[in-house]
Formats: structure tokens, sequence, C-alpha cells
């Protein structure tokens, strides 16, 4: 039986001021915290990942490294580099480079969250979790960025909204 699990309640400024299960935050479209991890090789590609097919919302489709939502109370890094070894198997030092509000209709949900922007390096074959991704594989973040132009369906938002809304500051 899997646990309900809890979403921090933010305002725009980032302050806590409360939890909610996770799935009525995004059926309420009630802002809350979240962590977008981009991991990059020597190379400068990017590591995609696909979302299993069973996800929530936005199965199947390509997203960056790993995203997710940090417990309530808890340190945001360090909950983003648990998930990112719960999820992709990866061990990396995380920097936050930014973070930012967005809004996004994913099906009959709303993705509404104050989103952390954690980049990392790392070399090396992932060992993600079955449960959670579909499939993986490195990316030159050119190409990445023609083909959102042309499939903007095969990505999720939150990707999309990043890589278009910070390209122009220098960030990618």
């Amino acid at each position: 039986m899997k646990r309900n699990s809890f979403v921090a309640l933010v305002d725009k400024k980032d302050r806590e001021i409360g939890k909610e299960e996770k799935i009525k935050a995004h059926k309420e479209g009630k802002l809350h915290r979240a962590f977008s991890i981009f991991i990059f090789n020597k190379k400068g590609e990017l590591l995609l990942q696909k979302r299993q097919n069973g996800k929530y919302h936005s199965p199947g489709l390509w997203s960056n490294t790993c995203c997710s939502h940090p417990r309530p109370g808890k340190d945001i890094k360090e909950e983003a580099e648990r998930r990112l070894k719960e999820e992709m198997g990866i061990k990396a030092n995380l920097k936050e480079v930014f973070s930012f509000i967005y809004k996004a209709k994913v099906g009959d949900l709303i993705e509404y969250e104050f989103d952390h922007v954690f980049f990392g390096k790392f070399d090396g074959k992932p060992k993600p979790n079955k449960k959670e991704v579909k499939d993986w594989k490195w990316q030159n973040l050119k190409d990445l960025k023609e083909d959102i132009k042309k499939n903007p369906q095969k990505y999720t938002p939150w990707l999309r909204i990043i890589l278009t809304k910070y390209e122009n500051k220098g960030f990618f």
C-alpha cells in the first residue's frame, strides 16, 4: 500500500505556509515547492529521462534528469540529492542555479510550483528505478531545443518552460 505523500505549500516568496496531500494540491492548483534537476556530462550533454507510463501525470514524456517535491520542513538540496539517488541511481553534488514560479495544466491537474532548479555533473551510466523511469538518454542541448520546437508534445511542460524561459539568461 502506497502512503499518501505531502507537498509543502508556499507563498510567492517561497515561505512554507502549510502542507497538502500531493494529488489534492495538484487538483486544486495550490502553489507548492518543487525541484528540477539537470545533470550534465563532461560533453555538456543533458541526462534526460522518459517518465514511466504509470506516473500520475505526464506519463511517457521526456523530462529533465529528475524532478520531485521536497517533503514539508526538509532541506531542498538534501531532498533533491536523495530523490536523484532513488530515481536515477546517481549521486551528484547539486548546486541551485535559480528558482521560479510556473503554472501549467497537465491533463486534469494543475502544476503550480515554486520550482528550485539544480545543476550537477555526472559521467557514467545511471541506474534508474524502473517504477519511475521508462528510458533515459544523454542529449545535446542544441538538438534538444530543436526537437522541443518541432515536437513539444513529447516533453514535460516544466522542461519546455525552463529551457525556453532561461535560455537567454545564459543558463543553457
